[in-house]
């Protein structure tokens, strides 16, 4: 049997929990591999966590400085050698979404074909980690730091993710603090024809406040599935949220819709978080006409607005935990300096961008404490994928 397909097969075969011992004993025989390890990203991005039967037990491995931390961050193989051989460091990702780096190391340098069976691996492990993720609480543990907070585990358990990337488009999002996010969160779909994007924020503190949230972005996410318009979604997430609450609680919403064929861009401005646009190297605020929040009245009746999208815009989402943190002199983090954050990380990746504007943000808080949650999004648009003329025909 070809030893690719061999190692492959072991993937698909062992027990969720098993799936590094099993990737390990097969890159041993077939490989020749004297180590094989899994390091997870923590929900802040700061930090890679070895994948262990005991969480909690291995020391973690700065991504800053390190050579991990350059594949994890570039998203490219890294590769150094000592006495034990040649190790290499492969980014773990899961469509455009990076969740670690597999380390292994080899006795000899192999030559380029081998390099790029073993990243072929680390790209099938990242999905079936994902797989995994539904039957074993193992690598969700190997991702965190400390104890997260109630609030924060229902968050992070209702992201569709950090990133995505498709010919149209690739996105990124952040939430901090990472371990004790409570109001603030996003949402993203995306099918042949369309990229919902979703910005939440929602009223109150802890459990509360995630409480309000999850019940918001669920009624979104059903309205959105049966296939109605925006303005109705935003109307039936409306209802819901005044039916638990009867106007006590409001959730703050920014909901858009990308046609991915034209690049048109359908809105919702719920009392939203805010819209910044980078474009030909010029940043702007977006505005639009402000709705009230989901949630303050019964029958609110919203409408929809309109904007396009043009190939190379980058399109950057911030909460008002971003743009009303004080710095340490009680000034606010307002639109001069969003603005030139936005400029300062435009050779970023969309998926770092959101932790870039968020290592400054914390640099510039008084005290380095979080007295709100924040959240960023960035999008990047390039443009109608020609090659999806057919999906988009039969879609």
């Amino acid at each position: 049997m070809n030893r690719s397909l061999a190692v492959e097969r072991v993937l698909r075969g062992v027990q969720p929990h098993a799936l590094l011992d099993g990737l390990r004993s097969a890159l041993q025989e077939h490989f020749g591999a004297r180590s094989v390890d899994l390091l997870m990203a923590d929900y802040s991005l700061a930090e890679l966590r070895r994948v262990t039967l005991l969480p909690y037990t291995a020391e973690p491995m700065p991504v800053a400085g390190t050579a991990a931390g350059r594949a994890f961050t570039a998203q490219q193989a890294t590769f150094d050698t000592d006495e034990d051989g040649v190790r290499a460091y492969l980014p773990v990702t899961v469509r455009g979404d990076g969740i670690g780096v597999l380390v292994v190391t080899l006795p000899e340098e192999p030559e380029p074909p081998v390099w790029a069976e073993l990243g072929r691996f680390a790209e099938a492990l990242g999905h079936e980690v994902f797989v995994a993720d539904r039957d074993t609480d193992l690598y969700v543990q190997a991702r965190r730091s400390s104890r997260l907070t109630l609030a924060a585990e229902m968050q992070w358990q209702l992201l569709p993710g950090r990133a995505c990337a498709r010919p149209e488009f690739a996105l990124g999002g952040q939430l901090e603090p990472a371990y004790a996010i409570y109001g603030d969160c996003f949402d993203w779909s995306a099918s042949a024809r369309k990229l919902a994007v979703t910005l939440i924020n929602g009223m109150g503190e802890g459990t509360s406040a995630a409480l309000l949230t999850n019940l918001a972005i669920n009624a979104l996410r059903n309205a959105r599935r049966a296939g109605i318009g925006l303005d109705t979604q935003a109307e039936l997430a409306d209802q819901a949220v005044y039916a638990q609450y009867r106007g006590q609680e409001h959730v703050a919403a920014l909901l858009l819709e990308f046609d991915l064929s034209t690049g048109e861009i359908t809105a919702v401005d719920a009392g939203s978080p805010r819209l910044w646009r980078l474009r030909d190297s010029k940043v702007e605020r977006v505005v639009f006409d402000e709705q009230l929040p989901l949630g303050t009245f019964e029958d609110t009746v919203y409408t929809i607005e309109r904007l396009q999208a043009l190939p190379g815009d980058r399109f950057v989402f911030v909460s008002d935990g971003v743009y009303d943190v004080p710095g340490a002199h009680g000034e606010r983090y307002g639109d001069r300096d969003l603005a030139e954050a936005v400029v300062a990380t435009a050779s970023l990746p969309a998926a770092h961008v959101p932790g870039a504007v968020l290592g400054e943000l914390r640099d510039r808080r008084a005290g380095g404490l979080a007295s709100d949650d924040a959240m960023i999004v960035c999008l990047d648009w390039f443009g109608p994928n020609p090659s999806d003329g057919i999906e988009s025909a039969i879609s």
